[in-house]
C-alpha cells in the first residue's frame, strides 16, 4: 500500500471485552478484573446472599452496564445499617443509576461511620468512583487523598489504580492518570492491571510502541491476563500489523471464555483483517446459536461484500436494517449498502446512501468522499467518480497521493488516459520507489497506444521491469504483463532477436503461458522452402 490505511473504529463492531475461561481457577474479584464475567458470576452465586457476594455481584453488573442489575444486587447488602460497607454498597446503587448527589451523602456516611480513620472505607469509595458511568469523578480524588495520608503517604497499588482511572476518565487528566499506574507498579511492580491501564492510555495517546511494552508487561506478570492479550491484538491492528493482530488474538481465545461472546469476537478480529471468507464462516457459527446478534448479522452482510457475493450481500444487508432500528444505523452501514446498491446497478439508490452517510456524519465527509466516489466507480459513473475525488481533493490542504491515484483510475475509466498518466507521472515524482505506478503509468500509455506502434508504453514497462525485478514473487503478475507487451513490441516489427529473451522470461515466471509459448515455438519452427518455379524445373 502506498499510504497507511485508516481503520474504522474498532467499536461499530462488537465490544471487545469477554468473559475469560473457567480453567483459570481464582477469586470472583480477580475473575472480574479479567473480564471473566461468566465465571465469576457462577462462583458469587455459589457464595449465596452474602454481603461480600451482592457487593461483587454489583460491581459485575457494572463493569457490563447493566445499572438496574449493579443497583439490585449493591442494595440487597443486609448488614448493620451502621456499617460502613453497607453505605459504601448504597452508594454505589445510586451512582449506578446516576444519583451521584445521593451516593456523595451514602459515602459520606460511610467515612462518619468508620470515623474518618479506615483507609479501606476510602480506597472503597475512590474505586466506587473510578468503576462508576460519571464523566466527571473528580469528587472521588478527595477520598483518595485521605486514604493516602491514612496510608502515612505510602503508595497503595489498588488506591493508585482508583486515583489513575479517575483522572483517565477527564480529557486532561492522562498525565496524572500514567503517574498514578507508575506509582501503583512501584508500589507492587507484578500488578498486571496497573500495567494495562498504562497500555489502555498509550493506546488513547496513539502511543502504540509503549502501549504494547505495557501489554507485554501485563502478559508477564500474569500469562493469562486475557484483557491484556485482547487490548495487544486491537494494537496490532491500529497499527496495522495484521498478521501480528490476528496471531494475538488467537493467544486471546486461548485464555478466554469459550462463549458466544468470544466466538463473536473472533469473527470480528478476522473481518477486521481482512479475513473475509475465514469471518464468513464464524459469523455463520454465531448466527446459528443467535440469529438476532446484531453485530454479526451486520458483519455477515458486510463479509458478503468483500467477498464479491453481491446479490447475497444485499439481501443479508435489508434483512439487517430490519432488524436494528433506523436511529442505530451506524455511518458504515449506510456506506456498505450504498456500495452493494451502486454494485448491483441501483445506482441512485447506492449514491443516495452515501451521502445519507456524510449528511448524518459530517466529521467523515472528507473520508465518504471517496466511498462516495467509489460506489460512482462501482456503477460505472465515471465522470461522477471524477467529480468526487476532486471535491476530496480541493478539501485537503495537502491531498494524499492515494488520492491522486484514485483520481487517475477514475480519468482512466472514463478514456481519458492523458489526464491519468499526468497523475500517475505527478505521483512517481512524488515516491520514486512506487514500483506498482510504474505499471500503472504503462498502462495508461498503452490504452493511447493500443496497437503499439508508438511503443509509448514501453519505456514505461521497461521502469517497471527494472524496478519490480528485485521481488519477482511480489511483483509476477505485473512482470509477466511487462515482458509480454515487450515481447509483442518487437515481434510485430520483425526483431525476433530482441522479442525471444521477453517471452522467455515470461516463461520463466509462468511456464504455463500459452502465448509466450506459442510465439516460443514459432521462433522455433524451420521455415519453409520457397515453392520452385517450373523454370528452375526444367
Amino acid at each position: 500500500m502506498l499510504m497507511n490505511f485508516k481503520p474504522w473504529n474498532l467499536s461499530f463492531l462488537v465490544a471487545l471485552s469477554v468473559s475469560g475461561s473457567a480453567a483459570f481457577a481464582q477469586t470472583p474479584q480477580k475473575s472480574i478484573e479479567l473480564e471473566r464475567y461468566s465465571e465469576a458470576r457462577a462462583a458469587l452465586l455459589r457464595q449465596g446472599s452474602s454481603p461480600e457476594a451482592s457487593f461483587e455481584l454489583g460491581r459485575l453488573y457494572q463493569m457490563r452496564d447493566m445499572p438496574d442489575s449493579a443497583a439490585f444486587y449493591f442494595n440487597r447488602i443486609a448488614l448493620n445499617p451502621k456499617d460502613p460497607m453497607t453505605m459504601v454498597a448504597a452508594g454505589r446503587a445510586a451512582l449506578a443509576q446516576g444519583k451521584a448527589a445521593e451516593a456523595q451523602v451514602q459515602f459520606d456516611n460511610a467515612v462518619k461511620a468508620s470515623k474518618s480513620k479506615d483507609p479501606k472505607v476510602y480506597t472503597m469509595i475512590a474505586q466506587a468512583y473510578a468503576e462508576s458511568d460519571l464523566k466527571d469523578a473528580s469528587k472521588g480524588l478527595s477520598y483518595v487523598e485521605a486514604a493516602h495520608k491514612l496510608n502515612k503517604n505510602k503508595d497503595d497499588a489498588a488506591l493508585m489504580i482508583a486515583r489513575g482511572d479517575i483522572y483517565a476518565k477527564s480529557e486532561n487528566g492522562g498525565g496524572e492518570a500514567m503517574n498514578s499506574y507508575e506509582r501503583a507498579l512501584m508500589a507492587d511492580p507484578k500488578n498486571a492491571l496497573a500495567s494495562y491501564r498504562k497500555g489502555e492510555l498509550n493506546v488513547r495517546s496513539r502511543n502504540y510502541n509503549d502501549a504494547r511494552t505495557a501489554f507485554e508487561q501485563a502478559i508477564a506478570a500474569d500469562a493469562n491476563y486475557a484483557p491484556a492479550y485482547n487490548a495487544l491484538a486491537e494494537t496490532y491492528f491500529y497499527a496495522g500489523k495484521y498478521d501480528e493482530a490476528l496471531s494475538t488474538f488467537q493467544k486471546y481465545q486461548g485464555v478466554a471464555e469459550k462463549s458466544p461472546g468470544t466466538d463473536a469476537k473472533y469473527a470480528s478480529f478476522l473481518f477486521l483483517t481482512k479475513k473475509y471468507p475465514e469471518a464468513l464462516v464464524e459469523i455463520d457459527k454465531v448466527l446459528a446459536r443467535d440469529p438476532q446478534n446484531v453485530t454479526m448479522n451486520r458483519l455477515k452482510a458486510y463479509s458478503l461484500f468483500e467477498t464479491n457475493k453481491n446479490t447475497e450481500a444485499v439481501t443479508a444487508m435489508e434483512s439487517y436494517m430490519k432488524l436494528q432500528p433506523a436511529d442505530k444505523l451506524i455511518t458504515e452501514d449506510y456506506v456498505y449498502y450504498g456500495k452493494m446498491l451502486s454494485k448491483a446497478g441501483r445506482a441512485d439508490e447506492g449514491t443516495a446512501a452515501i451521502q445519507k452517510a456524510i449528511a448524518a456524519d459530517p466529521k467523515k465527509a472528507a473520508e465518504l468522499q471517496n466511498e462516495l466516489a467509489q460506489s460512482y466507480m462501482l456503477a460505472k459513473n465515471y465522470p461522477a467518480a471524477i467529480k468526487a475525488y476532486q471535491a476530496k481533493m480541493k478539501a485537503d490542504a495537502t491531498p494524499e497521493l492515494t488520492d491522486q491515484i484514485r483520481l487517475a483510475v477514475a480519468y482512466g475509466g472514463n478514456k481519458q488516459y492523458d489526464k491519468a498518466d499526468s497523475l500517475y507521472n505527478a505521483v512517481l515524482v512524488a515516491r520514486p520507489t512506487y514500483v506498482p505506478g510504474y505499471l500503472m503509468r504503462a498502462k495508461a500509455n498503452y490504452y493511447m497506444d493500443p496497437d503499439s506502434k508508438q511503443g509509448l508504453a514501453k519505456p514505461h514497462y521497461e521502469k517497471y521491469i527494472e524496478m519490480a525485478k528485485a521481488d519477482p514473487s511480489k511483483y509476477k503478475d505485473g512482470l509477466v504483463e511487462a515482458n509480454s507487451y515487450l515481447g509483442y513490441y518487437y515481434y510485430q516489427k520483425g526483431d525476433k532477436t530482441a522479442a525471444a529473451p521477453y517471452y522467455k522470461e515470461v516463461l520463466a515466471l509462468d511456464p504455463t503461458n500459452e502465448s509466450a509459448n506459442s510465439v516460443i515455438n514459432s521462433m522455433k519452427a524451420p521455415a519453409k522452402a520457397p515453392a520452385k518455379t517450373a523454370a528452375k524445373k526444367k
